[in-house]
């Protein structure tokens, strides 16, 4: 959770730079101590370890599993999962990896 920080003089939002907060409306500074510092660092960094990509490699085991037959051992139980592979504005792909073989397909809506 990044927090935002805002001018006293002019309710502008603060831009960091430099170990200071600068208002470019009206030139207001205010100068970060170390804690600050480290707590924007920290928030940032969780902020980035919440997004979860299912690489294709990995072996997980918490996906959720499907009856589908598998194309190359015809096992009939696979994980699934989805993905935004194209823009923004088409469907998602939905990949499939067998139980028993760990063949990954896709399946495009």
């Amino acid at each position: 959770m990044i927090v935002a920080m805002f001018c006293p003089e002019c309710k502008t939002m603060l831009i960091s730079s430099g170990g200071q907060l600068k208002c470019k409306k009206c030139g207001y500074i205010k100068k970060i101590d170390d804690a600050k510092q480290k707590q924007m660092k920290r928030e940032k960094k969780r902020s980035e370890k919440e997004i979860v990509i299912v690489e294709e490699g990995e072996q997980v085991r918490t996906l959720p599993t499907i009856q589908i037959r598998c194309p190359k051992c015809d096992n009939n139980l696979a994980c699934w999962w989805l993905r935004q592979l194209r823009a923004a504005d088409e469907s998602e792909v939905r990949f499939f990896r067998c139980t028993e073989c760990g063949h990954t397909w896709r399946q495009y809506d």
